[in-house]
């Protein structure tokens, strides 16, 4: 399966999209080939888990420090991303190896490309923001500050929906198996809090802060990611080590029957009553067992009377 043309971002960006960096970032970092949704409920959990991942991305202990820099905020993001560059495949190859007998990996090669090119896409953008900062911060020419500042400005906006996007998607690794967002989630979580832990730097706070800011985000965001997996799992039948051409090859879960609609696969049959009803009974109504007697059949005389 090839990649159509204009399928990336659905058809549509305009170019008065371009005045709305929000608008490309929704296009951009959640593209056309990522599927819906399965579950309103299921929705609301990962709204729950970008919070969480924002919180651990970002660095609380940066606020409660109260020597927030944007730039050194950059930095940082900078240094997740390219973590990430290299944590992501690491990550999907290792289920790529447990789902080897449920099938192969040409199976999701469009798939696999498309997320490896949103998230090389992502860590570019982050890159190119960090550059026009430092550009600014660098610059004494006023005309430099202003033309680089605007587009700094509009690469701000554009990044930061941009993470907010693949955040829920997880640089659309959803189109791979559904379970690899929360996957990924957990593992980036984490592996934000273990060197804090190795090290045991606390960045200035008290041990208790410390322990709440550092374990907070990332076992609040493996409580919510594995919530979002048991959903999958009991309500789609959508398993971590399952491969996915083997979940697209089962069958999946039988629907909720509407109020007045007979079960899913079985024959449809019309209300029962008497099909015999006479039609000019009394009052319109069908007589429900037999048809009205009739007088028995007499000849008539053949010359009357």
């Amino acid at each position: 399966m090839a990649r159509t043309r204009g399928s990336w971002t659905g058809g549509t960006l305009t170019a008065r999209s371009l005045l709305k960096p929000q608008d490309v970032a929704r296009a951009v970092f959640h593209p056309a080939w990522i599927p819906q949704p399965l579950d309103p409920s299921v929705e609301r959990l990962k709204r729950f888990r970008v919070i969480a991942g924002a919180v651990a991305s970002l660095g609380v202990f940066t606020f409660v420090e109260g020597g927030f820099d944007f730039t050194e905020l950059l930095e940082n993001a900078m240094t997740a991303s390219v973590v990430l560059l290299f944590l992501t495949p690491l990550t999907v190859g290792a289920m790529l190896w447990v789902w080897r007998r449920g099938g192969t990996v040409r199976q999701l090669r469009v798939p696999l490309v498309n997320s490896l090119l949103l998230l090389v896409l992502f860590v570019g953008c982050v890159a190119a923001l960090l550059g026009l900062v430092q550009t600014v911060n660098g610059s004494a020419n006023p005309a430099v500050i202003i033309g680089v500042g605007l587009t700094m400005m509009w690469m701000l906006i554009f990044t930061a929906y941009g993470a907010l996007r693949v955040s829920g998607n997880f640089f659309g690794t959803a189109a791979v198996h559904r379970c690899l967002p929360p996957l990924l989630a957990i593992v980036t979580s984490w592996l934000v809090a273990v060197p804090d832990l190795v090290t045991g730097d606390l960045h200035g706070l008290s041990l208790t802060l410390g322990i709440v800011f550092i374990l907070g985000a990332p076992v609040t965001v493996t409580a919510i990611a594995l919530l979002e997996m048991g959903r999958l799992k009991r309500r789609y039948g959508i398993r971590l080590k399952a491969h996915p051409a083997a979940l697209a090859a089962a069958p999946g879960p039988v629907p909720p029957t509407a109020p007045g609609m007979p079960p899913a696969g079985a024959p449809h049959l019309p209300p029962q009553g008497n099909p015999y009803g006479h039609p000019y009974a009394p009052g319109g109504q069908q007589y429900p067992y037999a048809p009205p007697p009739r007088p028995p059949y007499t000849p008539q005389h053949p010359y009357g009377g």
